[in-house]
């Protein structure tokens, strides 16, 4: 096959896929005044949560921080589960910070200005709430294998929760939906996008490359499929090493931009706030802005998608609120943390609105906001954006698998890996406003039947976290 042919068959692919993204949005897009209905879902359930659980996402930010750090664990219990909280919290984060914090939040400021990512900090606050819920459920519905490992997440809180309320139908409709939107929620935001947005990345740094995305696939298909060959015992050993110095170093640099432009930090703040309520020349106006930072929330940290809760599943505790409560965790360090660094940094520098190429993509705005303060980052944040990529595709490779197999069995398992694989090597040769476009719809799909089953069931959540509190009033030794 020459060149010629070659390039033909991408843009084929390419168009394909473009028409069968632009039919799905027709169906799950609509709106009521500009406002779509599935960014209002999500909005009213992380409210929900909050008020329902009484502030667990204040109230339990210490105790969650006390568990992460180990103050619970007790190494001589025979607690089931295949990773420790640590791991399952670091698996959960790796689905979650990745690239949704470098491109998606310049994504969000190129489309719906600075405000947006304001709206994104809002929703991601209330979502620790809802992570909170869907991630106690996760534990408190799990099924322990008679080999140990572990099957958990929304498909089975959903099933059996509303089945023991009197709504089995209900329930395993509910769950199969979820499913199915999660599996297609894994080949999008979980695989193509950051491929995608890992090669853009490369491109950037290292221009020749830029012919070279079909050579970029493939090589990541090579390295992803050796890590999930060994399902989540080696999935959370590798994403519980990488995710904190991924973060580290981003962090490092996040701060080096801000220190050496501290003067300029309070008015870039403040700009969010502005921009929130007071857009200037965004299309849509402040509930175009709303959208924008909603959506990218909701892809950035997760919250009230559900996914979380299948990696909080495998986690070796018998406290299911505890849980949860490491799980409020993830929405703040993701968004309201990482994020907000990475808008500050575009803002200061400049790297956005008029005058800025739209040809850039959300990693390549970045990459480019940092090497106007810092001009020899670019090729480390190119080897950071492609290691958040590589741990969030090894990750929701782990979510999509078990869906999978609780759609089609176990046995099945390998079908869906190929499958997997073959997404990440598409996400790299499509273009990015597809891939970005089939990510949001299979992502916020998922919190359609996630969030119902949590507001049916958060009453038994409530109780549930009304016993946890009391019970750590109690010396261990007097528990029963």
């Amino acid at each position: 096959m020459d060149n010629w042919q070659w390039n033909n068959l991408l843009l084929g692919i390419d168009e394909i896929f473009s028409g069968i993204v632009a039919a799905i949005e027709k169906v799950f897009f609509f709106d009521i005044g500009g406002m779509p209905l599935i960014i209002l879902w999500i909005l009213g359930g992380g409210i929900f949560c909050t008020l329902r659980m009484g502030f667990i996402n204040i109230r339990g930010f210490k105790h969650a921080i006390d568990v992460a750090r180990g103050k619970y664990d007790r190494p001589e219990s025979n607690n089931e589960g295949e990773v420790t909280p640590f791991q399952a919290l670091a698996t959960a984060l790796s689905g979650t910070i990745g690239l949704g914090n470098i491109a998606g939040v310049a994504i969000a400021i190129q489309m719906g200005g600075p405000g947006a990512v304001f709206w994104m900090s809002v929703a991601s606050i209330l979502g620790m709430s809802s992570k909170f819920v869907e991630c106690t459920l996760g534990m408190k519905y799990r099924n322990i294998k008679p080999d140990g490992t572990v099957a958990g997440g929304p498909m089975y809180y959903l099933s059996e929760g509303l089945s023991k309320r009197g709504l089995p139908q209900v329930g395993k409709n509910l769950a199969l939906f979820f499913a199915i939107f999660t599996v297609g929620a894994s080949f999008g935001g979980g695989n193509m996008f950051q491929a995608n947005q890992s090669f853009a990345a490369l491109s950037a740094v290292i221009p020749p490359v830029a012919n070279y995305n079909w050579l970029f696939g493939l090589t990541v298909v090579f390295l992803v499929g050796l890590v999930i060959v060994g399902g989540i015992s080696r999935i959370g050993v590798v994403t519980s090493r990488l995710v904190p110095v991924m973060v580290v170093i981003y962090l490092i640099g996040c701060c080096w931009v801000l220190a050496l432009r501290y003067s300029e930090v309070p008015a870039a703040f403040m700009t969010t706030i502005d921009r929130a309520f007071s857009p200037v020349a965004v299309e849509g106006g402040a509930i175009g802005v709303l959208v924008q930072g909603i959506r990218r929330s909701a892809f950035s940290n997760g919250a009230g998608l559900g996914s979380a809760a299948i990696a909080h599943s495998a986690a070796k505790t018998k406290e299911p609120v505890r849980e949860g409560i490491v799980a409020v965790l993830e929405p703040f360090i993701d968004t309201v943390v990482i994020c907000n660094l990475t808008a500050l940094v575009i803002i200061i520098t400049g790297t956005y609105g008029e005058g800025i190429s739209s040809d850039l993509s959300g990693s390549q705005m970045t990459a480019a906001a940092f090497e106007s303060v810092i001009d020899w980052f670019p090729p480390l944040l190119a080897i950071v954006i492609f290691l958040f990529g590589f741990s969030t595709m090894i990750t929701w490779s782990y979510y999509g698998q078990q869906c999978w197999a609780y759609l089609f069995g176990a046995e099945s398992i390998l079908t869906y890996k190929a499958i997997f694989l073959l997404f990440i090597f598409i996400g790299s040769v499509v273009n990015l406003g597809s891939v970005v476009d089939f990510s949001d719809i299979m992502l916020l799909a998922m919190s359609i039947p996630n969030l119902l089953g949590c507001v049916l069931l958060s009453e038994e959540v409530a109780a549930d976290l009304k016993n946890y509190w009391h019970s750590l009033k109690i010396p261990e030794c007097d528990r029963s």
